[in-house]
């Protein structure tokens, strides 16, 4: 296996720090509102690489934070009349609502800053006592100028950062570039003690903090939007590395920015759209299916057209499960022929094809191009009568293969029709044994106007209701 390392900027063979273990950390949401698609994508992507991890025979430690200490939310909580933790815990809530409609599941464990203090506090000193660190007047700052490898994630030299940074009138800080890791109170704002006083963390300590944690001084894979390679990432490194002289994470890894429409996201255009707004139009597993159709490493373009496309995709991939469920159901149990073992062992060649895909750097858009191949070649053998033994093989690769991706996992909902309905079946069924064609279509058509779609098929009559 084989990923992309943001670090040195080449796809290395991925070597875990303990044999069949990985270790991920993802950086999470900062709940004050519901989140929006542009973080949908990393969410979605780390869910994958835990879900093929897994897959694979490796046991996941996967943590994922909760931002509830950020002025967005001190801001908003304000203007609500309510405390900062309120409004947290309220998004929190939905978050978990939003990830579960597009398959998330939850991390290992998922870390809140609020209940992480001590550790942010101990991480804090340790970088004062080496220097890397200074107080003024209850705000600490770390020194950007002592931690030589400073730049090294971004690419940027502290030469050339200190060229552009820009000096701010009256500023406290021994050097631009310095960023804050606690911040003194203020007024209507959370504060907890600490050595210097009454105040909150800054943001990017708290990644650092509960990374160490939950994981260790050294992790696998540290994630996140490209968004976060500079200032966040680089500031992680240089707190987690200055402080325990240690590599933070042996890969970094980074998904790319998503377009609304070929254009960037943002509040001012009027394209700035939430999943929950985005639930409103479409199944939320068709927006998943979308960001993964796609390599991460390459910006995506999210519009109405390209949703329904997604959405066509799913149903044909949809449609061939709900197939091979009604012949499980109506054949005998039947053994393979000869004939249908070949043809068996043939799809384990697209099992072969995804994971060569995913092997490639986590290459959904061709792992997915792959389960349409499997799709393509199933559909073709049944046109033909199967043994029950050889649609069920068939179904179990599939569903092995949608898995992995988190995708055409929803459980086949069967309606319940009511008697009348049940009955003109029952009875146009009837008039098909009798041959009386004339009224069998008239059943159909009187079905058809109430909504109801029929088909028939060698193992009997299949329905569904019209969208």
């Amino acid at each position: 296996m084989k990923i992309y390392n943001t670090l040195t900027g080449k796809k290395e063979e991925f070597v875990p720090l303990q044999e069949n273990h990985v270790s991920m950390y993802a950086c999470g949401p900062t709940v004050y509102n519901y989140f929006h698609i542009g973080n949908a994508r990393p969410f979605i992507f780390f869910d994958v690489v835990r879900r093929y991890f897994e897959y694979c025979g490796y046991t996941v430690n996967f943590v994922q934070n909760f931002t509830d200490v950020d002025d967005k939310i001190i801001n908003k909580a304000n203007e609500e009349g309510i405390t900062p933790k309120e409004l947290s815990e309220k998004y929190i809530q939905e978050y978990f609502i939003d990830a579960k409609g597009l398959g998330i599941r939850p991390a290992t464990v998922h870390p809140k800053v609020s209940e992480n203090i001590p550790e942010i506090i101990s991480l804090i000193e340790r970088l004062v006592d080496k220097g890397l660190a200074y107080n003024v007047g209850g705000n600490v700052y770390y020194r950007v100028n002592a931690f030589s490898d400073y730049g090294k994630l971004s690419k940027q030299s502290l030469e050339d950062l200190n060229a552009g940074a820009r000096i701010e009138v009256n500023d406290e800080k021994e050097s631009p570039l310095d960023f804050a890791l606690w911040k003194k109170m203020k007024e209507n704002e959370p504060y907890w003690e600490s050595p210097w006083g009454k105040g909150r963390p800054g943001w990017h300590i708290e990644c650092s903090a509960m990374s160490r944690k939950y994981l260790g001084n050294t992790i696998d894979i540290h994630g996140g939007g490209m968004d976060l390679i500079f200032p966040h990432h680089e500031n992680e490194i240089a707190q987690s590395e200055g402080a325990c002289g240690s590599c933070m994470a042996h890969y970094w890894m980074h998904n790319a920015y998503i377009n609304i429409n070929n254009e960037k996201m943002s509040k001012s255009k009027g394209n700035f759209f939430t999943v929950r707004d985005i639930g409103k139009h479409y199944d939320l597993e068709v927006v998943r299916f979308f960001m993964l159709s796609a390599h991460y490493k390459s910006p995506l373009n999210f519009s109405d057209d390209l949703l329904q496309q997604a959405q066509n995709g799913m149903e044909r991939l949809y449609n061939l499960k709900e197939n091979l469920l009604f012949m499980l159901e109506k054949t005998e149990h039947t053994n393979l022929t000869a004939d249908e073992e070949t043809w068996l062992n043939q799809l384990q060649l697209h099992k072969t094809a995804f994971k060569e895909a995913m092997d490639d750097d986590f290459n959904t858009a061709n792992a997915i191009s792959a389960i349409f191949e499997l799709a393509r070649d199933i559909n073709t053998q049944i046109k033909e009568p199967i043994s029950h033994a050889a649609t069920q093989g068939a179904y179990n690769l599939l569903m092995e293969l949608c898995n992995v991706l988190g995708i055409v996992g929803k459980e086949n909902k069967k309606e319940l029709l009511d008697e009348q309905i049940q009955q003109l079946i029952e009875n146009r069924n009837q008039a098909r044994k009798n041959k009386d064609f004339t009224r069998a279509d008239a059943i159909r058509d009187e079905l058809k106007a109430q909504g109801i779609i029929l088909e028939d098929t060698r193992e009997g009559v299949k329905w569904k209701r019209e969208n």
